[in-house]
């Protein structure tokens, strides 16, 4: 099968829509198919650390086999992570699509070039299946404060809609994201599809743990003899870091031992980092920027407690891989959150409540036997998301969205 993935967000842009199409794809050639991901093209003069650092982590010979079709872009007004593809290049898209002959149009973004593969899989009879990854009604606020918020969510639910009737089959990730595009009132058929995870990449020897911790306690000598309670994801707005950033003095104070480690880039990085200082806990409060995740996965096995204060997380993706590196999570039960974790299954999921959430993280760090049963209890639910079943539940959803279309009695010509 020919698969043909449109993307707004590609490496070296890290988000979850990153992850989910690079897992996918990834696994998808594994499994025997042809994939062709057409994404933005990223100049190199707006690279970031993300960029420099991305090649050296993804060694893996399935990624050559995977079509990267980049489509040239430009830099949006509202973020200067993101870019914008150049309308009038959907021609040129086109002709490249013709020479790889898709038989399904996955869609994963509702902006230009999402646009350009619902055209074209309208021109062509074939079936489009559109993952809803982002619940935009509540992170469009973080874009544009300026938009009094009922003419904003009134007009992004419109902008949604659109996208939504133009396709054959739904993907969402979670319940909450299910349940949000049932109340747009859509008669589309819809399949729940987490963003599944590959375990190996989890997994590490004693030896190469310890070697790594000596070498992040030479970057960061702060965290030598300390436990680390580690944060990774976006540092953006929406994670809610001040809650985890004011709450971490209290912590400190009962246990000093501690650090905060703050894994990931993001726009509000110097905010997170002056509120870190006002609170008195700047010298405890790492922050990394980007690491690749191969490097990730290490900084994972040298944690303690995984913590999670984001009330906007659509799969959690991140909460996963921490419980798949037996480190047990306290997080506020919103979103993703809840559809991962289901309860206190890994570790702790609390109310948008800073004493019960400093209570929890302190069970973990006081109790050794808890700290155990809380880390096996983790590794074993987290088997749930491996890579593995995930992609042949794709694979099946994608047969099955051929049959909600009617071939064109024309085929498509190659370039």
């Amino acid at each position: 099968m020919n698969i043909a993935m449109f993307t707004d967000a590609y490496w070296p842009r890290v988000n979850g829509v990153t992850v989910s199409v690079d897992t996918f794809s990834l696994a998808l050639v594994k499994a025997g198919h042809k994939v062709m991901i057409i994404c933005p093209q990223y100049p190199v003069s707006s690279m970031t650390d993300a960029i420099v650092s991305m090649p050296n982590e993804r060694r893996d010979p399935a990624r050559k086999e995977v079509k990267i079709l980049q489509v040239p872009s430009f830099r949006v007004f509202f973020s200067k992570e993101d870019r914008v593809a150049k309308v009038h290049k959907r021609y040129w898209v086109e002709r490249e699509l013709n020479a790889f002959a898709p038989d399904v149009i996955h869609v994963n973004t509702e902006f230009v070039i999402g646009d350009i593969g619902f055209s074209y899989a309208k021109k062509w009879g074939l079936p489009a299946v559109y993952t809803f990854h982002t619940i935009w009604e509540d992170y469009a606020l973080n874009y544009f404060p300026f938009i009094p918020e009922l003419l904003l969510r009134f007009g992004v639910r419109h902008y949604l809609k659109i996208r939504l009737k133009r396709s054959d089959l739904v993907i969402v990730p979670t319940d909450q994201v299910e349940e949000k595009v049932r109340n747009y009132h859509i008669k589309k058929e819809i399949r729940q599809l987490p963003t599944g995870i590959d375990p190996d990449l989890f997994r590490h020897s004693a030896k190469a743990v310890e070697q790594f911790r000596r070498s992040m306690e030479e970057e960061y000598p702060v965290i030598h003899g300390k436990r680390i309670l580690l944060f990774a994801g976006r540092v953006a707005k929406e994670k809610n870091l001040s809650f985890i950033i004011q709450l971490f003095p209290e912590l400190l104070a009962e246990h000093p031992d501690l650090v905060l480690m703050i894994v990931g880039s993001g726009p509000w990085q110097d905010d997170y980092l002056a509120e870190a200082q006002s609170c008195g806990v700047g010298d405890n409060c790492i922050f990394t920027g980007y690491m690749g995740r191969e490097k990730l996965s290490l900084i994972y096995a040298i944690s303690h407690v995984f913590v999670m204060p984001s009330l906007t997380e659509t799969q959690g993706l991140v909460t996963i891989e921490a419980m798949l590196s037996e480190i047990p999570v306290v997080a506020i039960g919103a979103m993703g959150t809840v559809h991962v974790m289901g309860g206190d299954r890994g570790g702790f999921m609390v109310r948008n409540d800073r004493a019960e959430f400093k209570e929890r993280v302190l069970q973990l760090l006081n109790d050794d036997d808890l700290y155990r049963r809380k880390s096996e209890e983790a590794r074993l639910h987290a088997q749930r998301w491996t890579i593995g079943s995930i992609t042949e539940q794709l694979v099946e959803i994608y047969r099955d969205s051929a049959a909600c279309v009617r071939p064109l009695p024309h085929k498509k010509q190659s370039a």
